[in-house]
Parts: structure tokens; C-alpha cells; sequence
């Protein structure tokens, strides 16, 4: 009989035991997964904050630690919060299995994480949330060359690894295909932010962290800083001093597609924002007077701007060009011309210039961003070197698309004619276009004065005709 007791005793604890590791086990498996993968929901992200995570990580710690007699353990906590900080596995920012189609719809920076998408918003990632189940962005490497040795993961705020930092606050991540120091390229890649901003309450990041083909950069360039800081107040581009980390984010959002998805009236809203911002800093004003300014004999005054650049794409004899805008405005009443040099201007300066010009006509190339300064219904005349147009693509285009999201007329291209090839390679565009690509832009006496003749008299009848419709649509709201 004692024999019989025992064994029975016996095969009840073990029984038990194997309750207690079934319970514990399923559990940890259930709401932990090893490799984290997030799951895509329809839900708006902003505003879910840490707290939720904790109360859910808490009620895990409840009962993972609750054994089969109802008791719990605090060693029992303190080991599977250990178990979870070393199962957390960092995959590659950049993916290189997507590299062939990352343009196309996929993404080689956090390549396992899919966005929220919102109509006529840009496409983005924010953390924690309910579609990344309470975790937190972390992020390892600080590599400026190799994209592949730098790394995330996601992990709950309560198990973020030992040795990792947490960063308070919240964070704004980007990755871009480009640059941050192109005009062009870099308002691409910070709209998105912008536009984030203005749909939950224009907040403020603490920090930046920037990436190109998750490769760190550690800073933006002057003209789009200070236009960042026009917006958000003081810019901080996080260097990650401490080393390599890992670090882990209170809150973050990523955008890794630039301006993406984002529709057309989500760009005029922020182009609307960030030109007024930019006037705010600068001490411009925003009023609408420009419009309804007429000189003494009661014509409207009509402000064209020939925004030159030196070096590649400038015009091979810029004071022809310049001598036929000068009498062609001298010809309309009202009409004042200015000639300015991008490279000599600061920040504000190009600011200044834009916000006071009705017509700019420049060369193609990134100084053509400042028109984002101008009044709503302003104009702009671009010209191209040879072989732009034949050879170039959709790139070409940029300019045309940037007015359409700004609300400025843009009233075509000039492109140099190209005559014969003379490119070494005629038979490979690509190489060809390389050839020409930084060429100088020549000039057609004939077809720039009658364009310009043409633009400047659509100007003056704008002003002259429809001046309160011109009021109202140029002023520009700072809406945060």
C-alpha cells in the first residue's frame, strides 16, 4: 500500500508539473512569437501609446506566472522577461532579396513590415500600435556605406534588449531612395512627415533618423533643414553616439516611400503650410496685398525673376537671355524684371525672391524648388539643355510636378533642339544622356520673346481681371 501511495503522489506532481510547463509554454507562444512579424490592420495608429503595451504585457506577466496551484512567481516573471529581451531578432534594413523591385511597390527597408495606408495620406509605419501589437521600434547599426549590416527588430517596451537605449519621445525614421541634400529630393522625402503631422494635432518630432538604402546619414542639407525648422522648430539628426546600440524608440514613425501614395490635395495642404511657415521664419508676411499692387497709373505691378545658376544646366550667353526679358517686360506696363543668382542666396533669401515674384523663368535644376515659396496661380518657365528631351525620361518632369502640388502654373519647357547625336555612345541613351545631361542651355531669340510676351500678358490679366478671386487663393493658412 505505501508503495501504491507513493507512486500515485508521484504521478500526480509530475502530472502537475506537466500542467504548469503546458500552460506557461502555450502562453509565451501564443502572444510572443520569436520572430517578430508585423500584421497588418486598418486602424489609426496615432495616439496609441506605451501604456497600452504595458497593461497588456502586464496581464501576460499574470499569467505566465500563475502556476496550477493559483500562486504566482516573481522568478518565474523575472525569467521569461529575460527569455523574451534574447529571443528578439534583428533582420537587415535593407533587404537586398527586393532590391531589383524597390521602386516598384516593394521595399527593401524593413521588408518584412507593411504600411498603413490611408486615403490621400502618404503611406507609413508608426510605433507601438495596434498593428504592431504594443511594440516598439528598435534599431542597431549605424553603417554610412552598407545598408545590409544595419538592423530592426520590434520588441514590447518592457523587453527591449539589456543593452539597448530607449529614446524618449517620438521619432521621425526615413529612408530614401535619393538624398537629403537635393532640394527636390529632399522636400520629397520630409512631405510625408509634414503631411503626418498636420492629421494628428501637428506634432513635433524629437529627433530624426535618416537613412538612404538604409545606409545613415547623419545630416540634411542647409535649404531643407531650415525649412524642416521652419516647421517643427529645432531639427535634431540623430548620430547615434553612443555606438551601435541597439535603440529602441518610445514612439516612431517611418515613411520610406516619399511622398508615395499621397494625393494631390494632402500636397497643396502642405505645400500651403510649409509655405507659410517659411515666410513666418523669415518675417515675410503672408498678406495677400502683392496681388492687388498696382503702380501709379493704376496697372498691376507684374514681378518677373530670371533665377539663374552657374555651372552645369546655366545658360551659355545669359546676357542674351536676360536682354530679351528685359524688353519684353519693358514693353507692359507695370512689368518689373529681376535677375538673381540661386548660389548667392541664402535660405530666407530665396524665400524673399519667390514669395515677391509673379513669373519665374529659370534652367532646369533643383534651385526651381523654391517656387514652393510663391502665390498660389504664380508662373514658371523652364529650360533644358540638348538631349533632355530625348533622352532624359520622366525625371525631366519633376519641376512640372512640383508646381501641380504647389498650386503654381507651370507654363511648359523650352528644350534645346539635338540635331545629331554627338555623344560618344549614340546607340546607348543612358550613356548618351550622361553625356548631355550637365550640358549648357543655348537660347532661341524668337520663341522667348513671344513666350515670354505670352506669359507676362496672362499675368497682367490675371491681376487686372480677377484680383479677389487671385486674393483669396494666394493667401496661405499656417493651419498649425
Amino acid at each position: 500500500m505505501d508503495t501504491d501511495e507513493g507512486l500515485e503522489a508521484c504521478t500526480k506532481k509530475r502530472s502537475s508539473f506537466h500542467s504548469t510547463i503546458v500552460i506557461v509554454t502555450s502562453t509565451f507562444l501564443l502572444l510572443f512569437p520569436v520572430v517578430i512579424h508585423l500584421q497588418t490592420y486598418p486602424l489609426r495608429l496615432f495616439g496609441y501609446s506605451t501604456s497600452a503595451s504595458r497593461a497588456f504585457f502586464y496581464t501576460w506577466r499574470g499569467l505566465a506566472a500563475i502556476n496550477v496551484t493559483g500562486q504566482s512567481s516573481s522568478s518565474d516573471t523575472i525569467i521569461w522577461t529575460s527569455k523574451l529581451r534574447e529571443s528578439i531578432t534583428f533582420l537587415p534594413l535593407k533587404d537586398l532579396r527586393v532590391a531589383r523591385t524597390a521602386m516598384e511597390g516593394n521595399t527593401w527597408f524593413m521588408s518584412s513590415l507593411n504600411d498603413t495606408y490611408e486615403e490621400n495620406e502618404a503611406e507609413y509605419l508608426y510605433f507601438p500600435s495596434e498593428a504592431s501589437r504594443g511594440r516598439i521600434l528598435c534599431i542597431k547599426g549605424r553603417d554610412t556605406h552598407d545598408g545590409t549590416k544595419n538592423s530592426y527588430a520590434l520588441a514590447w517596451p518592457e523587453t527591449i534588449p539589456d543593452s539597448a537605449t530607449l529614446m524618449e519621445g517620438l521619432t521621425f525614421v526615413s529612408d530614401t531612395y535619393y538624398d537629403y541634400v537635393n532640394l527636390w529630393h529632399g522636400l520629397c522625402a520630409m512631405a510625408p512627415f509634414v503631411g503626418w503631422s498636420i492629421e494628428n494635432e501637428c506634432i513635433r518630432p524629437s529627433r530624426w533618423v535618416l537613412f538612404h538604402w538604409g545606409e545613415m546619414r547623419f545630416k540634411m542639407g542647409s535649404w531643407l533643414e531650415h525649412l524642416m525648422e521652419a516647421n517643427f522648430g529645432q531639427v535634431k539628426v540623430e548620430s547615434f553616439e553612443g555606438g551601435d546600440g541597439p535603440y529602441c524608440f518610445e514612439k516612431a514613425v517611418v515613411m520610406r516611400h516619399n511622398e508615395g501614395k499621397m494625393g494631390k490635395q494632402k500636397k497643396l495642404q502642405v505645400s500651403d503650410l510649409l509655405r507659410c511657415k517659411a515666410r513666418r521664419f523669415c518675417g515675410i508676411a503672408n498678406g495677400a496685398e502683392r496681388e492687388a499692387e498696382v503702380n501709379e497709373r493704376g496697372e498691376p505691378i507684374i514681378r518677373l525673376t530670371l533665377f539663374m545658376r552657374r555651372g552645369s544646366r546655366s545658360f551659355k550667353n545669359a546676357t542674351a537671355v536676360t536682354d530679351i526679358f528685359t524688353r519684353e517686360c519693358a514693353k507692359v506696363d507695370g512689368c518689373h524684371l529681376n535677375v538673381v543668382q540661386s548660389e548667392e542666396l541664402n535660405f530666407c533669401d530665396q524665400v524673399r525672391v519667390m514669395t515677391n515674384t509673379d513669373i519665374v523663368a529659370s534652367p532646369h535644376g533643383a534651385q526651381l524648388t523654391n517656387m514652393l515659396f510663391m502665390d498660389k496661380n504664380s508662373s514658371v518657365m523652364e529650360f533644358f539643355p540638348k538631349g533632355w528631351l530625348e533622352l532624359a525620361g520622366i525625371g525631366q518632369f519633376a519641376h512640372h510636378w512640383m508646381a501641380d502640388q504647389s498650386g503654381v502654373n507651370h507654363q511648359g519647357a523650352w528644350w534645346e533642339p539635338l540635331g545629331e547625336k554627338e555623344c560618344p555612345t549614340p546607340q546607348h541613351d543612358l550613356e548618351c544622356f550622361s553625356f548631355y545631361k550637365d550640358g549648357k542651355v543655348g537660347h532661341n531669340e524668337t520663341h522667348f520673346a513671344d513666350w515670354a510676351r505670352e506669359v507676362i500678358g496672362q499675368t497682367k490679366i490675371r491681376k487686372t481681371g480677377n484680383v479677389m478671386v487671385s486674393k483669396q487663393s494666394s493667401i496661405a493658412s499656417c493651419i498649425c
